[in-house]
Order: structure tokens, then C-alpha cells, then sequence
């Protein structure tokens, strides 16, 4: 019958926003957008990572939050294989953090100096389930030294950057002292440093903005 087609659910998106005066102009906005609906609004980072999640469809993260940047929250999403598409919204125009918001799963990333059209474009194109990012060379995701490291030795390395000892990384993971040893020396040599200490630096450098 003609008229009875059923009313398709709005995109449900959770914003993570500390300026009062974008939440304040996005919530404007959203409110003319019969096909997107702001379920919810917080300051941090943590209150996403800790949601249920059956009611968002998109998070969009902004790059500075109250208690940690949009590359945590993604980083975080990603280790508890979250369900949620997540965008960037973000004021930061640096290649590097595209490129590091994209290796940790974002499926869109806006300016918050671009149109707003380009920001609803976004949102509906990552709802549809594609990625809608602003232009990068695909090639240069890995073109970078932490792209030779296994799994292992990336959590090596996070747990090294927190100021462990050898002995006490050994305890958490479950291996001898000189298997850790092991380990990093193999890190090293990928990471072409000579010592823990430029590890480090290196690891906070790619991981952290």
C-alpha cells in the first residue's frame, strides 16, 4: 500500500566534544538533519570506551578531549574490537595524525575548519559503511618503522615506553629475563636504534600526538 513504507531509523551518533561552543553548534545543526540523531554528548573519551554500544552507530571524536586525544580513544575502540564507526573531527591538519587516525581504525576524518556540508557528507558516508577521509597516499600508512614490528613486539615496546624494567616486563608477560632481552634486541635492530631509550622515543614520537 502506498504510503506505508517504513520510516528508516536515524544515524545514531555519539559526540565527544570539550568546546561548549561546537557541541553547542553541532547539536544546532544535527536538529535539521532528519536522518541523523545526537544520542549522546560528552567531554571524554572514556565515557564512549565505557558505553553500551547498542545505541551508537558513529562516535565523532574530537582531536583534544577533557582526558585524552581522539588517537587514544581510537586506540582503545580498536583494542576491544568496538563495533562503532568512528570520525575525526578534528583541528589538527598535520598528514601524520590523518595517517595514524586511519592505521587505528577511523572510517572518516573532517577539519573543523571545513564546510559543514563536508561534515554531514562525512557522517552519512561512514554510516553507509564506507571510509570518507580527506586525500592520502595509502602507500605512506606503513611508511613507518613501527610497521616492521609483530604484535608482540609492539606490546613490548608500549610496555618499555612506560618505564618497566626488564624484570618486570618479564613478569607480566609470562617469559624469562633473557627472552625479553631477546625481544628487544630484535627491536632494536628493526627500529635501527641502539638502545632503549631511542626505542622509546621513537614509539611515543609514531603513537602519540
Amino acid at each position: 500500500m502506498a504510503g506505508n513504507h517504513p520510516r528508516l531509523q536515524p544515524t545514531r551518533v555519539f559526540l565527544l566534544e570539550a568546546n561548549p561552543l561546537v557541541v553547542s553548534g553541532i547539536t544546532s545543526l544535527v536538529q535539521d538533519q532528519p536522518d541523523l540523531a545526537l544520542e549522546r554528548i560528552s567531554e571524554k573519551g572514556s565515557d564512549l570506551i565505557a558505553a553500551t554500544e547498542d545505541g551508537i552507530d558513529i562516535a565523532v571524536i574530537a582531536w583534544d578531549l577533557a582526558d585524552m586525544k581522539a588517537l587514544e580513544v581510537l586506540r582503545r575502540l580498536k583494542a576491544k574490537n568496538s563495533a562503532v564507526k568512528s570520525v575525526v573531527f578534528s583541528n589538527n591538519r598535520e598528514p601524520s595524525a590523518l595517517r595514524q587516525a586511519v592505521r587505528l581504525g577511523a572510517r572518516g576524518y573532517c577539519y573543523q575548519q571545513d564546510d559543514i556540508d563536508i561534515f554531514f557528507t562525512t557522517l552519512r558516508a561512514v554510516a553507509a559503511g564506507h571510509i570518507c577521509i580527506p586525500f592520502i597516499d595509502f602507500a605512506s600508512l606503513n611508511d613507518t618503522p613501527l610497521a616492521a614490528l609483530n604484535a608482540r613486539e609492539r606490546e613490548l615496546l608500549d610496555i618499555l615506553a612506560r618505564g618497566w624494567t626488564n624484570q618486570q616486563i618479564a613478569n607480566r608477560i609470562g617469559m624469562s629475563e633473557n627472552t625479553v632481552k631477546y625481544y628487544l634486541k630484535n627491536i632494536y635492530e628493526k627500529l635501527n636504534v641502539r638502545n632503549r631509550s631511542m626505542a622509546v622515543a621513537l614509539w611515543t614520537r609514531e603513537t602519540q600526538n
